[in-house]
């Protein structure tokens, strides 16, 4: 069965308006303006705070008429305008990787690389970069993946780190980049580059600033050092990185809920229901998509539910899913 097929038997199908959103939004990019009264740039701007506060929907709905704006916007060739088209389709990108639309994801991630590279912009072609690669991995092409991430490292590292943006960026890229050997089973590289990137992340502030394509923190690397692990199937050491955590360390609900459902893998690894229901129902209670949406959580959710129905909070877990009760 095709993914959606799967999705809808389990109840966790994606609302039309999201399904139509997929395909208008990317099928004819260069279709009319909307002509908003609005400024592109705080339109943009919107459509990230959707993404941040899980509102996929609204998100995908906005899409067309921003790509299209972005696009009549670009026709002067001019770097900003170039640089901003990308980052918009590297947004795209986010929320289809998010949904499990992987074919999508990879056409929208292959025009921001696009735009990015006639923009000139390091960090640009880095955000696109680094999308292509997590999108690589999800399709299982670990070798393709980690060479794009490395290019990208490469290209930021050469721009001499000169800044807190390009700081920022090359941190994520390590980021990304140990995760990437993670999931490969590449223990050494991985562990390495994790460690590389608290280094490189060490002068970055609490908060990251406003509008920042790449608003890493310390402690953003803490909670990739999480995933690190339990992608490694040492959730131990996960839970161990993770203690010092917690959700006011984090901006959006998107990295709050985030949080929560990587420490509810670690726990599910090590067989632990009850921990795992907690933690995905405080990432539901902060951001339902994160619990409703992502194919990889909506698996535990529908495992819980199957053999674990009686432990306290899989019943409201699975409301918040939406599986049947």
């Amino acid at each position: 069965m095709r993914r959606r097929s799967l999705l809808a038997a389990a109840g966790l199908a994606a609302p039309v308006s999201m399904i139509v959103g997929l395909n208008d939004a990317f099928a004819q990019v260069s279709g009319r303006p909307a002509a908003s009264p609005v400024p592109l740039d705080a339109r943009i701007a919107s459509a990230r705070s959707h993404f941040d506060a899980g509102r996929h929907t609204q998100l995908l709905t906005a899409l067309p008429g921003l790509l299209a704006d972005a696009h009549q916007a670009s026709r002067g060739r001019e770097e900003i305008t170039l640089a901003r088209l990308a980052t918009l389709y590297v947004l795209a990108s986010q929320v289809l990787t998010k949904t499990g639309d992987y074919d999508q994801a990879r056409t929208t991630t292959d025009r921001a690389m696009v735009y990015a590279d006639l923009s000139g912009s390091p960090i640009a072609a880095a955000a696109a970069a680094r999308e292509s690669s997590i999108i690589l991995r999800h399709q299982g092409e670990a070798a393709a993946a980690q060479h794009h991430i490395m290019a990208a490292v490469a290209r930021i590292e050469a721009t001499g780190l000169k800044t807190d943006a390009q700081s920022s960026a090359y941190a994520q890229m390590l980021c990304t980049q140990a995760y990437t050997h993670a999931v490969a089973g590449d223990r050494a590289q991985a562990l390495t580059m994790i460690q590389e990137a608290r280094r490189a992340a060490r002068s970055l502030p609490a908060q990251a600033p406003d509008g920042c394509l790449f608003p890493l923190t310390p402690a953003a690397v803490q909670l990739y050092a999480v995933g690190v692990h339990w992608a490694l199937g040492d959730a131990g050491a996960a839970l161990d990185v993770g203690r010092t955590l917690h959700p006011g360390q984090f901006r959006t609900a998107e990295r709050q809920a985030r949080m929560h459902t990587d420490l509810a893998r670690a726990w599910w690894q090590l067989g632990k229901p009850d921990r795992t229901a907690a933690a995905l129902l405080s990432a539901a209670r902060v951001s339902p998509a994160e619990v409703r949406d992502r194919p990889a959580i909506c698996a535990i959710v529908t495992q819980l539910h199957s053999r674990h129905a009686k432990t306290p909070g899989v019943p409201e877990l699975a409301k918040a899913a939406g599986l049947p009760g």
